[in-house]
């Protein structure tokens, strides 16, 4: 069956926020075996609100709608799914007493007549219970298309979804299995991958779609169906991913969801009792970023220095600087000797090492614009590896920390 998400506000489609929402939604209704068709974004403005659910009424059999529920005026949801509807207000007592309630417990002074207005619902409605804000869920049916209005507050949002959506969604449809599997990639760009399992694709079962998504470096695969027997859909999923994995071994860190290319390096550094630093000069901290993101990184990562000013990299590292000025800052030698000196700095086992040129001028560094060299030090010696990146500065960084990563997890592994 097939679903479709409307948020309405203003403030996403001029960019002050981004939509979050549709992202958690898409997610829990794949988990229930509903796919999502389409997402809408609409102004808070009558006429195209309306538009939009006449139009997602003829596409799908569901339609989940956030946002615009509000007490104030620009809050004009619930107003239109009256008018859609063709049906009037009647005050739903159990959430006046609600609002009374949160007013009186957590503000501590009573309620404006603008707040109880949020106890005011379609008469045809099933009112779902919002225990963390004053406006209520809506559950409402027009020929064989439900239409569920939430807040567009995201934990609000969510609590209504876990607690009272997703219960009624499971009891009124008739849902298929589906699942997704996903293989992480790194070092091969998506045509080259194609071309390698070319022949394998082709032999895929016609209720089976195989998606590329590559980003930055890294290419992620991706297998999806929905079938009616569970057993059978995970099956024949699994099976053909193992046949993936071992086609494209030399490249494949894993299944999305079940481990990442940071998990492994802590999986590795743990069990062999090792420690790891980082020297970022042109990453500025973003793969100790996502090292510290990973719950327990105290127990191998030591610290990071940033050494963005070429004075540091001598009276901090101790980097030669007439090594500095033979070679450039952004070369090979000075990201080997970036990387020896946070090992001796930081007293970790491995340190990585990146200097580069992410523009949009080229600094002190000699060379074109995503000109980056990482350099990895460790037990046995140290490596290093330079690399052209582009032109724009944020793909610059990102490729710079996921092959750092990708080439940290090889050294680790070698040990």
């Amino acid at each position: 069956m097939l679903a479709e998400i409307i948020t309405i506000g203003d403030e996403i489609l001029i960019g002050q926020i981004v939509d979050t929402n549709s992202t958690y939604l898409c997610k829990v209704l794949n988990d229930v075996g509903i796919e999502v068709h389409q997402i809408t974004s609409v102004h808070d403005e009558r006429t195209h609100i309306l538009t939009a659910l006449e139009q997602a009424a003829n596409r799908v059999s569901l339609v989940l709608i956030t946002g615009g529920l509000g007490p104030t005026k620009d809050d004009i949801t619930k107003s239109c799914f009256l008018e859609f509807f063709q049906d009037d207000y009647i005050v739903h007592e159990p959430t006046r007493k609600h609002v009374q309630h949160l007013f009186e417990t957590y503000i501590q002074k009573a309620p404006s007549d603008q707040n109880l207005n949020q106890a005011m619902v379609p008469s045809k409605a099933v009112v779902l219970h919002n225990a963390y804000g004053t406006a209520p869920g809506l559950w409402m049916q027009k020929d064989q298309t439900i239409f569920v209005a939430m807040p567009g507050v995201p934990f609000e949002m969510k609590y209504l979804m876990r607690e009272e959506v997703l219960p009624r969604l499971i009891q009124h449809f008739d849902r298929p299995f589906i699942y997704h599997k996903t293989l992480m990639t790194y070092g091969l760009g998506e045509s080259s991958i194609a071309d390698r399992i070319d022949q394998w694709a082709e032999r895929l079962p016609s209720w089976i779609k195989l998606a590329y998504l590559p980003s930055f470096g890294k290419v992620r695969i991706r297998l999806s169906a929905a079938h009616k027997q569970e057993e059978l859909l995970h099956q024949t999923i699994d099976k053909l991913m193992d046949e993936l994995h071992e086609m494209l071994a030399d490249i494949a860190v894993g299944f999305e969801g079940q481990t990442s290319m940071v998990a492994q390096i802590a999986d590795q550094l743990v069990q062999k009792g090792l420690s790891l630093g980082t020297v970022e000069s042109c990453t500025g901290g973003n793969i100790a970023q996502q090292i510290t993101e990973l719950a327990g990184a105290s127990a191998y990562f030591k610290g990071a220095i940033i050494p963005y000013d070429t004075g540091l990299k001598t009276s901090l590292l101790g980097v030669n600087a007439e090594q500095i000025q033979k070679y450039s800052t952004v070369s090979p030698e000075i990201a080997e000797a970036l990387a020896l000196g946070g090992q001796k700095k930081l007293g970790a086992d491995y340190v990585v090492a990146t200097t580069g040129i992410a523009g949009p001028t080229k600094g002190d560094g000699q060379g074109e614009v995503g000109r980056v060299c990482i350099a990895i030090a460790g037990p046995q010696g140290v490596m290093n590896e330079e690399f052209i990146f582009g032109k724009a500065r944020e793909r610059i960084i990102q490729k710079a920390v996921d092959k750092a990563l990708e080439l940290l997890l090889k050294e680790i592994s070698k040990n």
